[in-house]
């Protein structure tokens, strides 16, 4: 079965416990070896950062006469969960993922937040692998192939609403985790949002990034009455 994704990802690893580790979700290693550093989730924070820079470099040198917002605006669009749980459903990613008991039976290889952090995963592989040519290759491949030139398919909530209270000086925005509940196969995360120490928004997710962009589409809509 990895073979079946090498081939579907275009990239042949010379390391292959690199694209395993970056198939393996928390859930699995904390059964089976009690130890979530051996899950793909530092790998996950590798690649998020590789795959925002590498997207950030595309658009600022193709789109030179974009400002600075709506190049942030494009990028989100890009690297955001929906898009790269495009990208894992193009490659089948769930079948080849390894997954706990309890995840496995919650739906876990459907999952959006599991399948986009895998994607990031094996793109920060594949740097460790082959270098920042082989992690560019793949991003050019799956992700720069659609950029959104006008209309943003997938709105940053957080952005918007950071550049609309920008407008004013002195303003702070801050998310709070507020709780969590279900179990972690199937966990819902709440936040708040405050603006200078007042609350303005609330939100829930399945993640902790999509609790913050649910509060501040909240935030958007009671402060600035936004519409999509």
């Amino acid at each position: 079965m990895i073979k079946e994704l090498e081939e579907a990802l275009g990239y042949r690893f010379h390391n292959i416990t690199l694209l395993q580790n970056a198939l393996t979700h928390s859930s699995y290693a904390n059964e089976h070896w009690h130890d979530s550093l051996k899950s793909n989730e530092r790998l996950e924070f590798l690649g998020d950062s590789i795959l925002g820079m590498v997207v950030a470099e595309y658009l600022y040198k193709s789109f030179p006469d974009r400002p600075e917002g709506e190049l942030t605006r494009m990028r989100a669009d890009m690297v955001c969960e929906a898009a790269l749980d495009r990208v894992a459903q193009e490659l089948n990613l769930g079948r080849h993922l390894m997954l706990g008991h309890g995840e496995e039976q919650g739906g876990g290889r459907r999952r959006a937040s599991i399948l986009a952090d895998a994607v990031e995963s094996i793109l920060a592989a594949s740097y460790l692998d082959g270098g920042m040519e082989a992690a560019r290759g793949l991003i050019q491949r799956f992700v720069l192939r659609e950029v959104p030139v006008s209309r943003m398919r997938n709105v940053d909530y957080k952005t918007a609403l950071q550049e609309q209270v920008q407008q004013k000086k002195n303003q702070v925005l801050t998310y709070v985790l507020t709780g969590e509940q279900g179990p972690d196969h199937d966990k819902e995360f709440f936040v708040d949002v405050h603006l200078n120490n007042q609350k303005v928004g609330s939100g829930k997710g399945s993640s902790k990034k999509r609790a913050e962009q649910d509060a501040a589409r909240d935030a958007l809509e009671k402060l600035f009455h936004w519409e999509e």
